[in-house]
């Protein structure tokens, strides 16, 4: 019986990881590969909505890890599609930041872990700063003044909050807005189509609108900013409505066999490591949720990855997945189909 657990163990060769193409460069995983001699084969997002879709629906059957939001988990829990977790089993997780380790937004009801927050940052408005006379704001996404050179994500949950805040929905009420709220960001959206280069779902895809001169402004992850610097006047401002903070956190499907469950364990153990925290660190400026090679970094290496004050935190607004969800993404459609 041992031998053929073993057997069955060895065969496992390969898993599938379904992330963002910003958090799955090969090299980020390499040492995780070398070490275990599985093959991790990245299978590459375009929304937390389509991977929770797909999910539900099991088009993604193949998918032996993914890459739930902190502040979207709660659908996937509710939903019954993550396999639980035992802490137990990672180590590294001892070194993650108190605010990611104690968080109850991983938790089921009664108290258990299907989720394990890895990686966060923020979300910034980067733009060519050779095109603009002042830093821009959440307001410049809907000026006129710049049509064809905008774009903004392909995602209900922030874009519709970015329209709120422009509406003048304060900042802890932005992602509670129903019917009334709703209605008011869906004509701001509507405007706005018009002026927008495109709806971008990759970030590989915006970077390069970015490095063609195509798009000049764009609600953003940091990664065209750190593509780009050094080859044109680029800039990355911090909106003071409020700046978008996210947390991306592991999870395995719950219909994983254990064999798979068992290197999922491992992987995430990597996730919170040195190794990946390093390589993450260096090529993407952005900081695990532990503190394993924090201390090890220069003052310039923390600020970089905004963990030489742990309190900037307190300053983002974090986008929840509302109960009424359904309705914005039914807004999100109407706005695209406009």
């Amino acid at each position: 019986m041992f031998g053929s657990l073993s057997s069955a163990r060895a065969a496992i060769s390969e898993m599938v990881w379904a992330t963002w193409d910003s958090n799955g460069h090969p090299e980020y995983i390499a040492a995780f590969e070398a070490r275990t001699g599985v093959k991790v084969k990245l299978s590459y997002l375009s929304s937390e909505d389509a991977q929770f879709a797909a999910l539900k629906t099991g088009t993604a059957s193949d998918w032996d890890m993914i890459n739930p939001s902190l502040n979207g988990s709660w659908r996937y829990i509710k939903a019954g599609l993550l396999e639980e977790i035992d802490m137990g089993k990672i180590p590294n997780a001892a070194k993650m930041y108190d605010v990611f380790k104690t968080t109850p937004k991983v938790l089921d009801a009664s108290g258990k872990h299907f989720a394990v927050p890895y990686l966060w940052g923020l979300n910034p408005i980067v733009y060519r700063k050779d095109r603009f006379e002042s830093e821009p704001d959440y307001t410049t996404l809907f000026n006129e003044k710049y049509k064809g050179q905008l774009a903004m994500r392909d995602y209900a949950l922030e874009s519709i909050g970015i329209a709120g805040l422009v509406a003048g929905i304060p900042r802890d009420k932005v992602f509670l807005m129903e019917t009334k709220e709703l209605a008011e960001a869906k004509k701001l959206l509507i405007a706005q189509k018009p002026l927008l280069r495109t709806y971008w779902q990759t970030i590989g895809d915006l970077t390069n609108l970015f490095a063609t001169g195509e798009v000049s402004c764009a609600f953003s992850w940091r990664v065209p900013y750190d593509a780009l610097k050094d080859k044109l006047s680029m800039g990355m401002a911090k909106p003071k409505a409020g700046i978008m903070g996210w947390c991306d956190c592991f999870a395995m499907p719950a219909t994983l066999s254990p064999e798979k469950t068992e290197i999922g364990y491992k992987f995430i153990d990597y996730l919170l490591g040195a190794d990946f925290a390093t390589q993450i660190a260096k090529i993407g400026n952005y900081a695990t949720t532990s503190s394993i090679i924090r201390d090890s970094l220069s003052k310039e290496q923390q600020e970089a990855i905004f963990v030489d004050d742990m309190d900037v935190m307190k300053s983002f607004m974090w986008p929840v997945a509302p109960a009424n969800y359904s309705e914005w993404l039914k807004v999100w459609n109407e706005v695209k189909a406009s």
